[in-house]
């Protein structure tokens, strides 16, 4: 399985974007990771909550602005979720 470097996305600055097995991953040195586990141990469980969600939000607009999204309508999304109308 080869790494395929890719030019750096909005939101990943200047770190290298690879594709590995389907999956992209940010290069980032050691003390870039280091800070960022360190961060994550203590912060406060709804901080967590909240930098998870601002994530997938930033994921999905950037597979948006890939054009790798899909549009539901809301009253399919609902069926599929099992929701009432």
């Amino acid at each position: 399985m080869a790494a395929r470097p890719e030019a750096p996305g909005p939101d990943t600055g200047s770190y290298e974007v690879i594709h590995l097995g389907g999956q992209a991953a940010v290069v980032v040195p050691v003390a870039d990771f280091l800070r960022l586990r360190a961060l994550e141990r203590s912060a406060a469980p709804q901080e967590l909550e909240d930098a998870e969600d601002t994530a997938a939000i930033l994921e999905w607009k950037a597979r948006d602005a890939a054009g790798q999204t899909t549009f539901v309508p809301a009253a399919e999304a609902r069926r599929r979720l099992g929701l009432p109308r």
